[in-house]
C-alpha cells in the first residue's frame, strides 16, 4: 500500500461509475494528495466523470505512464472507509456485477460532493425605519432576535412582498449576510420517550440492547405476529446504538410510503430520522448523503439503496419487512438488500436485526441451524387477538352473475359496517379487468411492446401494460372488427371490485389503495394517513395494503382470490402466498376493541375470509388452522429434498434481443458451452414466461448447484469461453433470483 501511493509511486487505481469492474490507472499530480477512498474527477474518453480511488492495482493491460491522464479534481469529502470498499468488492464478486456500476450507486449524489453553497440573507442590524406600517411591524417583530433569514423565508414567514425587505435593507434597519443553507440536522434523542413494553417484547428488547452493546457482528432475526409490537423492540436497539454515538439504519420495503413509520420514530426518539428514497429531492438526498459522511446524521430510514451510503460510524442495520420481494433490485445492480445488509455488518463487524412477521425461508432456516439469534414474538401487543381466519368455498358459494364477491363475504361487510368498523377487501391486481377482448371477434388488447394484455383502468379510461407504460385510449369499437359497444372486461382488478362494493353499499365510504393511482406517493401518504384516522369504511387495495400498516378501526379482511399467487410454476410461491395471506389478514385487529366496562365487544371479533376455489391447498389450510410452524416445516422440508435455496444454489440466465431469432441462437449457443461439471445442472434454455418485455424477446436459462459448489466460479469458467453477444444481443446474470418470469 505505502509503495503504490507513497511519494515514490504517483500512479493510483480509480473506480470510476461505468459498467467495468477494474480500475483505471492515473496520475497523480505533484501539488494533489490523494489515499484510498478519496473521491475525486478524472477524464474518461471524451468525458469527466466522478471516480473512487481504490487500494488495488488496476486489472486489465499495464500502459504506460505516457499515456496516462492525470486526476483532475479531489472533492473535499471524507474518503470512502475500508470496511464500505470491502463491500462494494464484495458485492460485485457475488453478484458477478461490474464493480463501477456499484461505485455510482455510492457516489450518486454529486450535489453533496462539494459544500453546501451559502446563500445571501438579511438580519437586524440597525434603527428602527421612519416610517412603520402593519407589513413591516411583522418583519420586525420576527428578526428582533438578530437571527439570520434567506429574503423569501422571511418574507413569506411574515406574509409580506419582497420590496418591504428591499425598503427595510434601504433604511439600514436590515443588513444582508451569508447564510449558511441547509437546516440543523435533528439528533434522535434515545431517552426522549422510553415505551412499556409487555414482557415478551422486555425480553427480545434486552437482547437487543445486548447483542448492540457488544459492538461485534451478529445476526437477530426478530420473528413476531403481526401487530407484536416488533418496532418498538428493535427501537431499543437503535436506541442503545444512539447512546454509544453511533449511526443506525432502518430499512423499508415502501420507504416512500411509511409517513406513519416516521412519526412513530419521531414519538419515540423526539425528532424525525433523515430520509433516504428516490422520492427525495436531489438537494434533500445531498443533504442527508452529506450528514451521513460527517456522522452529523444518526439515525436513516430509507430504501434499499441505503445500504449503500457512506456512513461515519455505523452501528446498526434494521431490515424490517425482511421477506418482503421489494429488496431484491433486478435493475441495473443485481442484488438483495437483506442479505448485503447482513454482508455489511459483518465486514463492519456491528449487529444486523431482521424483522418480520413471516420470515422468509433463508432466514427461518438460518435461525433454525444456529447462525441466527432467533427472538420470539408469540403475542400481540395491547391486549389485542390475532384474526380467526375462514376459507370461502367458492364452489359452494358462488358470487352471483358477474360478481366477485361471494355471498358470506358480503354478509361479513354487511355486519362490519353494521358496528361501525372497517373492512378491507384485498385483490392483488390493479387497474378494472386484466384483459379487454371483443365478443364479436374474439380480438384481445395485447401489449405492442410485451407479451402481456393490456390491463383496463376503467376510472382513468385507458388500458394500459405495466411492464413498459404503454397506454392507449379505451376505444368505443372494436380495431379489429369495427363493432362498437363490443368490448368487454374480463377478471376482476380493484376497481371493479370497488364497483361491485359501490351499488352493494352505496352509503359506505369506499378507498381504493394502489401504487398507480393519480397524485403519487403524496397522495398515497394522505389517503392511508385517512384510513388509519377512520375515515374510510370499506378500503379496496392492492399488496400495498399488507406492507405493515396500524388501521385501528380494521376488523375485517376479505381476500378476494386467494388462489392467484399459486397458479405459476415460481418455486417460491407457497412461500410468496403464505407470507402475503398472513400479513394482509393480519391487518384486521390490530387494536383492542374493548367496550366500556374493558371486556371485548361482542360480535367485533377480528376476522379474515379467503375466498378461493382449493380450500385444501396447504397455505390454505395453513393459513386457516394458524399452523404457521406447521408451513415452515412442510415448505423447509420440501426445499431440502429437491435442494432449492436455502440448501442448493440457482443463478437465473436471462438472453434478450431485439428480434426472436438471434436471441434464441445465443440462448443455444450459450447451453452448449457449458461446461460438464458434477453437482452443477443447466436447465433450458427455454422462451421466457414474458417472452417479450419492452420489444425484446427473452430466453431463459437457469444454473442449479448444491451449497458447497462455487456457482460463482462456475459462472466465469463458462461465460469466458462462451459465444459472446452482438448486435442487439445482451446476457444478464441474476445470482440468486427471486422472479422467474
Amino acid at each position: 500500500m505505502s509503495d503504490l501511493f507513497g511519494p515514490s509511486r504517483r500512479v493510483v487505481p480509480v473506480l470510476v461509475p461505468v459498467a467495468i469492474d477494474t480500475a483505471y490507472s492515473y496520475k497523480v499530480p505533484r501539488d494533489m494528495e490523494v489515499v484510498p477512498g478519496s473521491i475525486v474527477v478524472v477524464p474518461l474518453g471524451p468525458r469527466k466523470v466522478i471516480g473512487v480511488v481504490w487500494d488495488e492495482a488496476p486489472g486489465g493491460e499495464t500502459v504506460g505512464d505516457n499515456r496516462l491522464r492525470e486526476i483532475e479534481h479531489v472533492f473535499p469529502a471524507p474518503p470512502l472507509q475500508e470496511s464500505l470498499r470491502r463491500f462494494v468488492d464484495w458485492v460485485g464478486g457475488y453478484y458477478l456485477m461490474p464493480r463501477g456500476m456499484i461505485v455510482r450507486m455510492v457516489v450518486r449524489s454529486p450535489e453533496a460532493l462539494e459544500p453546501e453553497a451559502r446563500i445571501r440573507g438579511v438580519r437586524r442590524a440597525g434603527p428602527m425605519p421612519e416610517r412603520q406600517t402593519e407589513a413591516r411591524k411583522r418583519v420586525l417583530e420576527l428578526t428582533q432576535d438578530g437571527a439570520g433569514w434567506s429574503r423569501s423565508g422571511l418574507a413569506a414567514s411574515a406574509a409580506v412582498s419582497s420590496s418591504v425587505i428591499d425598503g427595510l435593507i434601504a433604511q439600514g434597519t436590515l443588513e444582508e449576510v451569508w447564510l449558511e443553507s441547509g437546516r440543523a440536522i435533528d439528533v434522535p434523542n434515545p431517552d426522549f420517550a422510553p415505551p412499556t413494553l409487555n414482557d415478551e417484547q422486555q425480553e427480545a428488547a434486552v437482547a437487543l440492547r445486548a447483542a448492540t452493546g457488544e459492538r461485534a457482528f451478529s445476526v437477530t432475526l426478530l420473528d413476531g405476529v403481526t401487530g407484536s409490537g416488533k418496532t418498538e423492540v428493535y427501537f431499543e436497539a437503535v436506541a442503545e446504538t444512539l447512546r454509544q454515538g453511533r449511526q443506525a439504519v432502518i430499512l423499508l420495503p415502501e420507504i416512500a410510503l411509511t409517513g406513519e413509520f416516521l412519526d412513530r420514530f419521531a414519538e419515540r426518539f423526539g425528532s424525525r430520522p433523515a430520509e433516504w428514497h428516490s422520492q427525495a429531492t436531489p438537494k434533500a438526498r445531498a443533504q442527508v448523503w452529506r450528514g451521513v459522511t460527517s456522522g452529523e446524521v444518526r439515525a436513516v430510514v430509507g430504501a434499499r439503496s441505503a445500504l449503500f451510503l457512506p456512513f461515519a460510524d455505523l452501528g446498526l442495520i434494521v431490515v424490517d419487512e425482511e421477506h418482503d420481494g421489494a429488496y431484491k433490485q433486478d435493475d441495473g445492480v443485481h442484488y438483495h438488500a437483506r442479505d448485503m445488509g447482513v454482508v455489511r455488518a459483518r465486514l463492519g463487524g456491528f449487529p444486523v436485526v431482521l424483522s418480520s412477521a413471516t420470515p422468509s425461508i433463508e432466514s427461518r432456516v438460518n435461525a433454525d441451524q444456529g447462525r441466527y439469534r432467533r427472538l420470539i414474538l408469540e403475542k400481540r401487543a395491547r391486549g389485542a387477538e390475532l384474526p380467526d381466519i375462514e376459507a370461502i368455498d367458492l364452489r359452494r358459494h358462488l358470487p352471483a352473475r358477474g360478481k366477485f364477491l361471494s355471498p358470506p363475504l358480503v354478509a361479513a361487510l354487511r355486519e362490519t359496517l353494521a358496528r361501525g368498523e372497517q373492512a378491507l377487501l384485498f385483490l392483488n391486481r390493479r387497474g378494472y379487468a386484466p384483459l379487454t377482448l371483443c365478443r364479436t371477434c374474439g380480438h384481445r388488447f395485447q401489449c405492442p411492446e410485451c407479451s402481456t394484455w393490456l390491463v383496463e383502468h376503467r376510472f382513468r379510461g385507458i388500458l394500459t401494460c405495466h411492464h413498459c407504460g404503454h397506454t392507449v385510449r379505451r376505444p368505443d369499437h372494436c380495431p379489429e372488427c369495427g363493432e362498437v359497444d363490443s368490448l368487454i372486461a374480463c377478471g376482476p382488478g380493484i376497481e371493479r371490485i370497488a364497483e361491485e362494493v359501490a351499488e352493494a353499499f352505496p352509503d359506505a365510504h369506499r378507498m381504493i389503495l394502489s401504487s398507480d393511482l393519480p397524485g403519487g406517493v403524496a397522495r398515497m401518504k394522505e389517503e392511508l394517513a385517512a384510513v388509519a384516522r377512520g375515515e374510510a369504511d370499506i378500503v379496496i387495495g392492492t399488496q400495498l395494503v399488507a406492507k405493515g400498516h396500524n388501521f385501528p378501526k380494521l376488523t375485517l379482511v376479505g381476500v378476494v382470490d386467494a388462489d392467484l399467487g399459486l397458479a405459476h410454476g415460481d418455486p417460491r410461491a407457497a412461500e410468496k402466498t403464505f407470507q402475503l395471506l398472513q400479513q394482509v389478514t393480519g391487518r384486521a385487529g390490530r387494536a383492542a376493541r374493548p367496550t366500556d366496562g374493558g371486556t371485548a365487544r361482542p360480535g367485533g371479533v377480528a376476522k379474515g375470509l379467503l375466498q378461493t376455489y382449493a380450500p385444501t391447498h396447504p397455505v390454505i389450510k395453513a393459513i386457516v388452522a394458524g399452523d404457521r410452524e406447521g408451513f415452515y416445516t412442510h415448505e423447509i422440508e420440501e426445499r431440502r429434498i429437491i435442494g432449492l435455496p436455502p440448501f442448493g444454489r440457482l443463478a437465473g440466465i436471462v438472453v434478450s434481443a431485439d428480434e426472436r431469432e438471434p436471441a434464441q441462437s445465443l440462448a443455444h449457443a450459450l447451453a452448449r458451452s457449458a461446461p460438464a461439471v458434477e453437482r452443477v445442472t443447466v436447465l433450458g434454455p427455454t422462451e421466457a414466461p414474458l417472452a417479450v418485455i419492452r420489444g425484446r424477446h427473452r430466453f431463459r436459462l437457469l444454473v442449479k448447484t448444491d451449497r458447497a459448489t462455487d456457482l460463482q466460479a462456475y459462472l466465469k469458467r463458462w461465460f469466458a469461453a462462451a459465444p459472446s453477444p452482438r448486435g442487439s444481443e445482451r446476457i444478464s446474470i441474476d445470482i440468486d433470483p427471486q422472479s422467474f418470469l
